[in-house]
């Protein structure tokens, strides 16, 4: 891999090299290209195979660290989602919501950068209150589709491989950008990656037209129009990608207690993703590679505000 210094800027050309085809990856080579620089895009998968397209797409952090950066990239990438509803057929839509709480806490340290968010305590038991705002939410499938679309208008290449080892591509570029979602640990020689495990159910939208998340019980229904995504799980070092008939069923129950009725929708699919876990995401400059992972189930919440530093950091 080619070491340089100094700072690279637009028309400069840096060959870089984004290796992941989830949202963060397919993010930050898009802000990369529109900087001039010459993108390939390598994935192991299908995009319309990643996690990303597993994701509910509703766009709130949870409990991501580190909080300071977690809440300004969540501001960043709420603009973007604001500029990207008004563009068609990119699957984003602003939809009103509640988010249920079973505790009594303060509010979020993100509640500003989602915007709007208020707390209503006038909620039933079993729930302390609920917090309500518009927030996006992203119909993945469409969005991955769009994005891909927009990365090959950008002159973006894709190779469909498995990197080993980051040496792979040194001969091949000038910077790396690690965003390989559960293989990024093992390119960083980073052991704390671990797979969270999601399973979800896809029923057909009975006309929903806000959302409701218990956080507490991370149940969700999430409405797309064509239809809705009921969930979910998250089960920490399980790696697993066949569904759980089992889990379905008590997916579908949690949610019914939710929104009443639900059980009776006509269940479209099922299906399965494994979070890239880590207890604070990292998003740093290593010499020529940058890394960005660890963002578990928030990926595409936070996709544009890393991308923007990633693009960044590509330029010192």
């Amino acid at each position: 891999m080619a070491v340089w210094g100094g700072s690279f800027e637009k028309g400069d050309g840096v060959r870089i090299t984004v290796i992941g085809g989830g949202v963060v990856g397919l993010s930050a080579a898009l802000r990369l290209a529109r900087r001039d620089h010459r993108i390939t895009v390598v994935s192991a998968d299908p995009l319309t195979e990643t996690t990303t397209t597993v994701a509910g797409g509703l766009i709130y952090p949870r409990h991501a660290e580190p909080v300071e950066r977690v809440a300004r990239w969540t501001e960043v990438s709420v603009a973007e989602f604001h500029r990207l509803a008004e563009v068609p057929g990119t699957g984003v839509r602003f939809r009103p919501g509640a988010l249920l709480r079973r505790t009594d806490r303060p509010m979020p340290p993100w509640a500003d950068a989602v915007g709007g968010m208020t707390r209503d305590t006038d909620v039933a038991a079993p729930y302390t209150d609920a917090l309500r705002c518009v927030s996006p939410l992203v119909n993945t499938g469409r969005y991955v589709a769009w994005l891909e679309a927009e990365l090959r208008r950008a002159g973006v290449e894709f190779e469909r491989r498995t990197v080993r080892a980051l040496s792979d591509v040194a001969d091949e570029t000038d910077m790396v950008v690690n965003a390989a979602g559960m293989d990024a640990g093992r390119l960083a020689g980073d052991d704390t990656v671990r797979p969270a495990r999601g399973q979800v159910v896809h029923i057909a939208d009975p006309g929903l037209t806000e959302w409701i998340v218990d956080e507490d019980d991370f149940s969700y229904v999430l409405p797309h129009g064509d239809h809705a995504v009921c969930g979910g799980t998250e089960e920490f070092g399980e790696d697993s990608l066949e569904p759980d008939p089992d889990t379905t069923k008590d997916i579908l129950r949690r949610c019914a207690a939710l929104l009443p009725g639900i059980e009776d929708a006509e269940i479209l699919r099922v299906k399965v993703g494994l979070r890239p876990h880590r207890d604070r995401i990292r998003l740093d400059r290593e010499g020529d590679v940058i890394h960005c992972y660890g963002l578990g189930g928030v990926g595409v919440t936070l996709s544009w505000g890393c991308a923007d530093e990633v693009a960044d950091l590509a330029g010192r």
